[in-house]
């Protein structure tokens, strides 16, 4: 059974940093692309940064220059580094493979809230 667990949220004020962490289960982690994505009072959820098994990233347009993810294959975990947030980066972020299986499962995410 695949399982991801979410921690690192929390609140912050606008231009503050944080770092957050998805430990995963289940799958053969170190051969997945992997993705972070996050889901805003009203709106869709949305891939916000992958990471190829081989190094490569994307993000989006959103966060480019400010996000970085990483991976740590021996812990079966990645991280989303978060620099200079906005109150529009405020969401419930979560981890996936990216592209998602079919009937992809999701944890509990993790809450980042940016407000002055």
């Amino acid at each position: 059974q695949v399982q991801f667990v979410e921690s690192g949220g929390g609140l912050v004020q606008p231009g503050e940093s944080l770092t957050l962490a998805c430990a995963g289960s289940g799958i053969i982690f170190s051969i997945q692309t992997m993705g972070w994505y996050r889901q805003a009072p009203g709106k869709q959820r949305e891939l916000v940064a992958s990471l190829s098994s081989r190094g490569r990233t994307n993000y989006a347009d959103s966060v480019k220059g400010r996000f970085t993810m990483s991976r740590s294959n021996a812990k079966n975990t990645v991280y989303l580094q978060m620099n200079s947030l906005k109150p529009e980066d405020t969401a419930v972020y979560y981890c996936n493979t990216a592209p998602l299986l079919r009937a992809p499962s999701w944890g509990q995410g993790t809450q980042v809230t940016v407000s002055s």
